[in-house]
């Protein structure tokens, strides 16, 4: 039998971080946008006159035997928005780990799990949406934490293959998904062509953005001495580079530069930025980074 991606401890503490999302972090999973509708509700807005077709049961009939009037009561409803996990599944995530390291799929997709089962102990659902150069099939998760073990499954089966394309997979994403909602993307944000450019288009048309970068220690700090040949997994181009110590922090300035870039589009869209090492632990990065995630707001 395949090894679980998460253990049953690591869900009982997550059974906890829902509660804790739910007061201080409920723009992660679900919605955080509150409006003020008739329905149900947990906090008491204000009464207004019954009308005819109301719903009776909406009726405060204390207020009726007191005044011989009806009074439908009004409460604060928190709509759920919709929650989309675009989980990066190209071949760049299996480069730039070290070899004492998982790769950066294998990271991500514990992660997703972990999000996944946050999301389904809140009855949300969650739309997980692997991608590379386009979107590939999805999986929706809904109806609490007892349909988790699809979902882990269908992660478990998952390969990391070809190439990115952001473009592609932004155009392709707001055809798919019209309806404004929250973009969950894990991804290394590495690929052959721009990916800034996409994700602009994708909050332009109202999307959250939630941008969770990872790297390999080898994505930031390349080792080695000498001459070294460096060869881009997913297009197969060879770069031959001389690397000594002047070149290794160039490099990890450019790295870094780039990160800042992602994290910048994030914040200034509205969104939230968690960018680290896959070295954390997952415990880790659930418990500090994500939900501690850099925002505008």
């Amino acid at each position: 039998m395949a090894e679980p991606l998460i253990d049953k401890q690591f869900l009982e503490r997550l059974e906890l971080l829902t509660l804790h999302w739910q007061k201080s972090f409920n723009g992660l999973v679900g919605g955080h946008n509150v409006s003020q509708f008739a329905g149900p509700g947990q906090e008491f807005l204000e009464h207004r006159n019954f009308h005819h077709g109301d719903d009776l049961r909406a009726v405060n009939w204390r207020a009726y035997l007191r005044f011989e009037k009806l009074f439908l009561k009004m409460f604060q409803v928190e709509p759920r928005v919709p929650v989309r996990l675009l989980l990066d599944t190209s071949a760049s995530m299996l480069a730039g780990s070290g070899t004492a390291e998982p790769s950066k799929f294998d990271y991500a997709r514990k992660l997703a799990a972990a999000l996944i089962y946050v999301g389904l102990v809140r009855l949300d659902s969650i739309v997980l949406q692997p991608f590379s150069d386009c979107l590939l099939d999805r999986c929706v998760s809904s109806g609490g934490r007892h349909r988790f073990q699809p979902a882990e499954s269908y992660l478990r089966e998952l390969k990391a293959e070809g190439k990115t394309d952001f473009l592609e997979v932004a155009r392709q994403f707001l055809s798919t998904y019209p309806q404004r909602g929250l973009a969950i993307i894990i991804s290394d944000f590495l690929a052959e062509s721009d990916c800034l450019r996409p994700l602009q288009y994708i909050a332009d048309f109202g999307h959250e953005l939630f941008l969770v970068q990872l790297w390999g220690e080898e994505d930031r700090r390349p080792s080695g001495d000498s001459e070294t040949e460096l060869i881009d997994i997913e297009s197969g181009v060879c770069v031959k580079i001389v690397l000594d110590r002047e070149a290794c922090e160039s490099y990890t300035q450019a790295f870094d530069g780039y990160a800042e870039g992602v994290k910048r589009l994030a914040l200034r869209n509205g969104g939230r930025y968690a960018g680290f090492s896959i070295q954390v632990s997952i415990e880790e990065a659930i418990f500090g980074a994500l939900t501690t995630a850099e925002n505008s707001r």
